[in-house]
């Protein structure tokens, strides 16, 4: 039996520009709904709402997060949205279903002082690469970077002063980003030892290399942040995607426009957005429990 799925990944792919860990993500959740269609004698093309329904409700039932379930729910949505749109189909069964309700959590993210401290980790960590390191941890976090821009940011598209540049975020959307004072200046401290690395046989354009002057991926760019993250001693999960978060919490947290904060992270919605001013609140509310009398804070001394 042939299905249209490995089409509508391919179109993700290649018309839609779609990164492979969200089109590895969408496959598996459509791998699942195929063999479950197939478990039923129906193809997956020809499903109804009620074979969407049954599906998501079993994937509830056996104790799958809500967080997953919806995501499946939304890879379902975009293939019978293409299959209409293609003319393979003319109706939507899942135009009537609704997400599961999920729980709120916040981003992770560091404090103002956990961050600077974080930063400061290669100067005294004494592993890897500490001209790099700095950089690159001062350049994510400066700047909001997604580990992929991070990842894809070509020297040749950041300023001769390194105090910003462009990238290429979700969709090939592109903007420009401003690296802080700091940042810059472990810019400018990386850059000679990056010159020194690059092999003349096979140069790259890309800002952050490794030790043989290849461009670093982002797995390499995930493996040094969680080495640094063992270094620190927070007892907090810090991964590349948690220096984006901390990066849009402080602009929040010292009055910037929630607008503004979108259009230096890149989103396409404000909503995505917002979730930030809940970290502000959480914020305000820890504030405020420790200081008031009556906020909850232990008393000391009867």
């Amino acid at each position: 039996m042939i299905h249209k799925v490995p089409d509508y990944l391919s179109y993700l792919r290649t018309v839609k520009g779609v990164s492979e860990r969200t089109i590895l993500a969408y496959g598996k959740d459509l791998d699942h709904f195929c063999a479950y269609c197939e478990n039923h004698d129906l193809e997956i093309e020809k499903a109804s709402a009620h074979e969407v329904r049954s599906f998501i409700a079993d994937a509830s039932a056996e104790g799958t997060a809500a967080v997953s379930v919806n995501r499946a729910l939304s890879s379902i949505r975009g293939f019978y949205r293409w299959l209409i749109r293609f003319g393979f189909r003319e109706d939507d069964p899942t135009s009537n279903l609704r997400n599961l309700k999920a729980p709120k959590t916040l981003p992770a993210f560091l404090w103002e002082g956990e961050m600077a401290s974080f930063a400061e980790l290669p100067d005294t960590a004494g592993i890897l690469w500490p001209l790099r390191d700095k950089a690159l941890i001062l350049a994510m976090y400066s700047a909001g970077l997604r580990i992929s821009e991070l990842a894809s940011l070509k020297l040749s598209n950041v300023s001769k002063d390194m105090s910003g540049g462009r990238v290429i975020g979700k969709g090939d959307k592109e903007r420009y980003v401003f690296f802080s004072d700091e940042g810059k200046d472990a810019l400018l401290a990386y850059m000679p030892a990056r010159s020194a690395s690059i092999k003349a046989e096979s140069p790259t354009d890309n800002l952050f290399v490794n030790r043989k002057g290849r461009a670093l991926s982002v797995s390499g760019i995930r493996w040094i942040i969680g080495k640094y993250s063992e270094r620190s001693g927070l007892q907090k999960n810090i991964h590349p995607h948690a220096l984006r978060h901390s990066f849009a919490t402080h602009l929040v947290n010292s009055g910037c426009d929630v607008r503004v904060v979108q259009e230096l992270l890149g989103h396409a919605s404000l909503s995505t957005t917002q979730r930030y001013a809940h970290v502000n609140m959480e914020r305000l509310k820890e504030v405020y429990t420790k200081a008031h009398p009556h906020g909850g804070a232990k008393k000391r001394n009867g």
